[in-house]
């Protein structure tokens, strides 16, 4: 789990180890989910906010599992910022990922980003920053401390200037890698994460 990498649960500011985990609709909502459940397991409080719910059976039983560890889901995100900056550590940003088209431009994620945009702490991006296109990075999208790029960095990671820059792909399989020309780094240990920044 990245956030355990980039947040360990000493360093951080607030005696109750809140996380809230911000989910989309599509994938990287699904991925979001089981980030949620891998913070609990490793003592994390996670906190949910899935306000559009895919219909789909896989998303539906990763919602149930989280329900199931007691991870509690938001009915509503605060529209007042403070509140969250209060209540939360770190904010897991979940929402668009690398197949969203314009996406931002939609309820619930326009609202979603017009909050996130102005939060004071920490923000944990998914394999591509919410708002940003794949290609090109931000055009007005969010400013993460943290991306986790996963399978391998997309085009827009180039951009991204936050503190940290992990990947997760250690099991991509070889014949992708070799499609792609991708060059993965040495993984340490049996860890499934890499650091590609070190923290600033």
């Amino acid at each position: 789990v990245p956030s355990r990498q980039a947040f360990p649960l000493p360093s951080l500011p607030r005696k109750q180890p809140t996380v809230l985990v911000v989910c989309g609709p599509a994938q990287n909502g699904a991925i979001g989910l089981v980030c949620a459940r891998h913070l609990r397991i490793f003592d994390y409080e996670p906190t949910i906010f899935y306000p559009k719910r895919s219909p789909d059976p896989l998303y539906r039983d990763f919602t149930t599992q989280c329900e199931k560890m007691d991870i509690p889901f938001l009915s509503y995100l605060p529209t007042e910022v403070q509140l969250i900056n209060d209540a939360y550590n770190a904010v897991v940003d979940a929402v668009l990922g690398a197949e969203a088209e314009a996406g931002e431009g939609r309820e619930p994620c326009a609202a979603i980003l017009a909050t996130l945009k102005h939060v004071r702490i920490p923000i944990v991006s998914l394999d591509v920053p919410s708002g940003w296109d794949v290609e090109a990075g931000s055009s007005g999208g969010i400013s993460p401390d943290v991306l986790v790029s996963l399978s391998a960095p997309k085009q827009c990671a180039r951009r991204f200037l936050g503190r940290q820059h992990f990947v997760a792909g250690r099991f991509l399989p070889y014949d992708v890698q070799k499609k792609f020309e991708l060059n993965p780094p040495e993984y340490p240990g049996t860890e499934c994460v890499v650091a590609l920044r070190a923290p600033r």
